[in-house]
């Protein structure tokens, strides 16, 4: 086969995955929009039969429900608008401006001029493992956090990846789900907890006399099951989101290795982040306690493993 010919079908095979890829991230677009309505509506809904259950045990006479229904909108408000500055806060992470970090400033912008998106606000967290996130509501409101370890140890190709990752985020609007499930998951939580403590320890007196044994019963399991339901929003924040981002970087950068080597990288780490958490950890490129993503069914990110099988196979297609 002559040269020009192998080029052609080189060129063929990107535009293919390109053509592929953008038709998935349409659809990834679309649905992470009616994820989030979906999320707030579910969280609403579990607040309110929550406060309808207090109000009844504690003949609160709709005073508890109507504290519930308040509070969910508040709640799911602050996510939607504020739960960017929340996670920012979580992570330790701070604002940079060009002045304070040109290398890293600059990589973004020139992605971001490449992807065609608004400059995010940009911000590093002092850790030394390698590691990195993106966060907001939307491309005009969204921010991206890379540690010093990053900045450190990884390569330019290698650093360039990551951060086309990040954006790739930004672009499927995956940030306003994550930033959501952040916020309202641990919310829900939070909510059960108090509650079923309220009932196991607390004035047992201001009850209503000749309770239902049966909706007690019921209440308390409803309870107990509201943290693993928001563990299961959590899981909204589909593991395919990392491949699709992940692939959206490589065609971004051109360049799949340079991904690959720095969630190599990544996997090697042994130690967590300093101030890894629960409620953030699903928003980092990967899992921040340690270096190895456990494939387990709460896992919200994808094996490390699988992600350089993924990224490697784009290498062999178009290299």
């Amino acid at each position: 086969m002559k040269r020009g010919q192998i080029i052609g079908r080189r060129h063929s095979s990107t535009a293919l995955h390109l053509y592929v890829l953008n038709m998935t991230t349409y659809d990834f677009i679309s649905a992470n929009k009616r994820k989030s309505v979906l999320l707030i509506i579910i969280f609403t809904v579990l607040v309110l039969m929550l406060g309808g259950l207090i109000d009844y045990v504690y003949e609160g006479g709709g005073f508890f429900l109507f504290i519930a229904g308040a509070y969910s909108i508040i709640i799911g408000l602050m996510g939607f608008y504020s739960g960017d500055k929340i996670a920012l806060a979580v992570s330790g992470a701070r604002e940079i401006k060009e002045t304070d970090n040109q290398y890293l400033y600059r990589m973004v912008q020139n992605l971001c001029l490449t992807v065609g998106l608004p400059m995010p606000k940009v911000h590093i967290i002092n850790d030394p493992a390698i590691n990195a996130f993106a966060t907001g509501r939307d491309p005009n409101h969204s921010s991206i956090a890379v540690t010093t370890g990053a900045l450190q140890r990884l390569e330019n190709e290698e650093l360039e990846g990551v951060l086309a990752h990040e954006l790739s985020h930004i672009k499927n609007y995956d940030i306003r789900v994550m930033t959501l499930v952040m916020v309202l998951a641990g919310t829900v939580a939070i909510i059960a907890d108090l509650t079923l403590r309220s009932f196991l320890w607390g004035g047992r007196g201001r009850r209503r006399e000749g309770d239902n044994g049966a909706l007690l019963i019921i209440g308390l399991v409803l309870m107990i099951i509201a943290p693993i339901v928001a563990q299961l929003i959590k899981l909204a924040v589909s593991r395919r989101r990392e491949y699709l981002a992940d692939a959206s970087a490589a065609l971004i950068t051109r360049f799949p290795e340079g991904l690959a080597r720095a969630l190599e990288k990544i996997g090697q780490q042994a130690q967590p982040m300093a101030r890894a958490s629960g409620a953030t950890a699903h928003l980092f490129i990967a899992n921040p306690f340690s270096g190895k993503a456990l494939a387990t069914l709460f896992s919200t990110h994808p094996p490390i493993e699988k992600r350089l099988a993924a990224l490697r196979h784009m290498t062999g297609a178009n290299g």
